[in-house]
């Protein structure tokens, strides 16, 4: 790396993006994901869609719960 970098002609903001949307890594312990890789196996579908429907689940029974 450079000592000093010249950002004189720099424009702030150039990439931002307002409505950008970051998706995030999660790191699962490894039997957690041992289950979730058997079920997505079983249904033949991604296992970033098997964890997504095990939360919303979630999500619902917790909301119950708060009633």
């Amino acid at each position: 790396m450079k000592k000093e970098y010249d950002f004189s002609n720099g424009e702030r903001g150039k990439f931002f993006e307002k409505d950008a949307q970051l998706n995030l890594p999660v790191y699962l312990e490894k039997d957690t994901y041992t289950f979730v890789e058997s079920v997505a196996k079983k249904r033949k579908t991604d296992i970033s869609i098997v964890v997504n429907e095990l939360l919303k689940r979630d999500m619902k029974i917790i909301d119950y719960v708060k009633e």
